[in-house]
């Protein structure tokens, strides 16, 4: 485990200190898991997408045999 330094306003270090209290922890312990969390939430993002990008695109259904509206038709103003 490597040690890191940061900086962060006198008004959230209290803030810090007291939220790690509530929860029996320290500020270290606790801004590592909130590292973590973060880490694990991205990891599961990029998996996600990469299962989405990587699939074959679908066709429309069409429930009839119309054709769609052209672009200008839909945005006239």
């Amino acid at each position: 485990m490597k040690n890191l330094t940061i900086k962060v306003e006198d008004e959230v270090l209290r803030w810090a200190k007291i939220r790690a209290a509530e929860l029996g922890s320290s500020v270290s312990r606790m801004v590592g898991g909130m590292l973590k969390k973060e880490m694990t939430r991205m990891d599961v993002v990029e998996e996600a997408k990469a299962s989405y990008l990587g699939r074959q695109p679908k066709p429309l259904k069409r429930s009839s045999r119309k054709r769609y509206p052209k672009r200008d038709s839909l945005h006239e103003r």
